[in-house]
């Protein structure tokens, strides 16, 4: 991947925005190569994505962070520059269904999708030597019925998470509900892959809920994990389509290519910073 910066933000509407950031890239000498502009005419907010040539530049990320401040005071803009030449790292959580994680893992051998991986965290031991072959390390941490048991569990989680300091971490069917303290922890670092089309069917088995309502399409939804059960900002979703002689397994088999699928791109978009989120919604530069 070529090396490149990415210029988000996000601010309220108001002329001269576009002119005043593209006029400051200009006149440094820097060429944009991928641009994205969004107003929100319902909530006033104006979305920004930049993507820069950083070999046009004559300053470093540093540099232009630094340079570009006034304007984003100016504006009381909430900005993110990043170097692409630093790659993300992301952390992966797993109990034991398999297919999101064995999906990602093969897009990130192959360099479909280009990030590290510090390591993967399940309250199984099933996936460890399949993820162990890859040269990852995997943590097996067990997660109790019990209330106690559960807040030492994920308290030890966590610590984990700490000691790797991914940037993002993925629930690749993780089948726990995060206590609401890490998800304000980790606000928008979280991402989820839910085994129906929120907001239809949250919760357990979405797959029974759908058989027995009868619907004739079924879906996955890639969202970030918030303190409300799976009702996160939604990063992407896609359908499949079922019948009445359909059975469960079936529309649990259908319903794997749609996970893994969408949690892919859920992941990519956000890896390559296309999802802005403001309140409960994303803005995704696709």
């Amino acid at each position: 991947m070529t090396n490149s910066y990415r210029l988000t933000l996000s601010c309220a509407d108001r002329p001269g925005i576009i002119s005043d950031v593209s006029g400051f890239i200009a006149g440094h000498g820097g060429n944009v190569t991928e641009s994205h502009q969004f107003s929100d005419a319902n909530s006033g907010m104006f979305h920004m994505r930049y993507v820069i040539d950083p070999s046009t530049l004559r300053m470093d990320c540093k540099g232009f962070e630094e340079l570009f401040t006034p304007i984003a005071q100016r504006y009381a803009m909430n900005v993110r520059l990043t170097d692409t030449s630093k790659k993300t790292k992301v952390l992966l959580m797993v109990s034991k269904i398999d297919h999101c994680l064995k999906d990602i893992l093969y897009r990130w051998k192959s360099g479909e999708l280009e990030f590290d991986i510090p390591c993967v965290i399940s309250n199984h031991a099933d996936l460890k030597e399949y993820v162990e072959w890859f040269g990852i390390p995997f943590f097996h941490i067990p997660v109790p019925k019990d209330a106690t048991g559960k807040e030492q569990a994920f308290n030890q989680t966590s610590e984990v998470i700490d000691q790797y300091q991914p940037d993002t971490v993925v629930l690749a069917r993780y089948m726990q509900i995060l206590p609401p303290w890490m998800c304000a922890k980790y606000q928008n670092q979280v991402i989820n892959i839910h085994h129906s089309f929120l907001p239809s069917f949250m919760g357990a088995k979405p797959y029974h809920q759908a058989l027995e309502r009868g619907v004739k399409l079924i879906g996955a939804t890639c969202h970030y994990v918030t303190q409300d059960l799976d009702a996160g900002p939604i990063i992407d979703q896609d359908i499949a389509r079922v019948h009445h002689y359909h059975t469960v397994d079936d529309l649990v088999r259908l319903g794997k290519d749609v996970e893994k699928n969408v949690l892919a791109r859920g992941l990519r978009n956000h890896l390559e910073e296309r999802v802005l989120v403001h309140n409960n919604k994303t803005i995704v530069f696709a």
